[in-house]
């Protein structure tokens, strides 16, 4: 199953701006406003999309972060967990040390209370001593049914430990090196999932960010064999959050491309017709979240694929 209809996702205490990661994530901006009312506005943007998306009968498990530690980053989950069919929980290594505060025991013994399958978790905080990282499902963008990752490499996403999850999961690594102009200065782009999307039938990817024309060719051909519809965007499109979206169903079977409205209002009539040719879509205003995390609605949700108990 390339997409689920449980997600699990945090609703923040004390979201703001983290300098820690605004060293390599430049979609991060400075806000003057107060850090009460941004968080307020934070939870009531975050509150919002879970209503959108439970309205759409998509299944929602909303988690309350912990005022203590103070985690400007929680409401952004994808980052430290991934849960998988088989039963496995893989907890991540973060590039932030104020970041890996994230990483909550709590929450995953919540999903077995609720009666989820949990039969191992995968560790792999280890590599932060080494200085080697994977931020989940940002660093990885996974295609399920054709068994691959892809991840652009950067300073949050190292090849020992994404080969060594490719080995836990049997799945083969697409990597390559993707980059973005900002302030006349060329960078790698920080997380996959800024620059890339793949649902059941479609992707959504940035090809001009990818660095080389062989591995340009590479993704486009590894997306192209495994049945998807390929949707180029462009950089413009990219910097208001058109790659970080994700496909997820309800029980009633249908699927969800969700993007907030900021991706939404990047998009052209064609590009928004081929994706609601396989989907229904989904655009929450997160406005806040976006400025102030440097992330968008992909990196709010954390998929939950677990079995549950008979």
């Amino acid at each position: 199953m390339q997409t689920s209809s449980q997600l699990l996702m945090v609703r923040p205490a004390n979201f703001g701006f983290n300098p820690e990661t605004a060293g390599n994530n430049f979609y991060q901006k400075v806000d003057e406003r107060s850090a009460e009312d941004i968080r307020e506005l934070a939870r009531k943007e975050f509150d919002g999309m879970v209503a959108m998306l439970r309205d759409q009968g998509v299944n929602v498990l909303v988690i309350d972060d912990s005022a203590v530690p103070k985690k400007t980053d929680s409401v952004f989950p994808n980052n430290w967990f991934s849960t998988h069919p088989d039963g496995k929980v893989i907890l991540y290594p973060m590039f932030s040390p104020n970041r890996r505060l994230e990483r909550r025991k709590d929450i995953i013994e919540q999903l077995m209370q609720r009666g989820f399958k949990v039969n191992e978790i995968i560790d792999l905080s280890f590599f932060e001593e080494s200085h080697q990282f994977l931020e989940g499902t940002g660093s990885m963008v996974l295609d399920h049914q054709a068994k691959v990752i892809y991840a652009c490499y950067s300073d949050r996403t190292h090849p020992l430990p994404l080969e060594y999850v490719a080995k836990i999961l049997g799945y083969q690594v697409v990597g390559f090196e993707a980059v973005q102009e900002v302030q006349g200065k060329v960078s790698p782009i920080y997380h996959t999932n800024v620059m890339m999307h793949v649902g059941t039938n479609l992707a959504v990817v940035c090809l001009d960010s990818i660095a080389k024309a062989f591995d340009r060719r590479l993704v486009q051909e590894s997306l192209t064999r495994s049945g998807k519809k390929v949707i180029p965007i462009t950089p413009k499109q990219k910097f208001n959050f058109a790659g970080n979206m994700l496909e997820v169903g309800n029980d009633g079977g249908e699927k969800f491309t969700v993007m907030s409205q900021t991706a939404l209002d990047s998009l052209n009539v064609g590009q928004i017709q081929q994706i609601e040719k396989y989907t229904t879509i989904i655009s929450p205003s997160i406005p806040t979240i976006e400025k102030l995390g440097g992330g968008s609605v992909r990196c709010m949700m954390a998929e939950i694929f677990l079995a549950k108990n008979q």
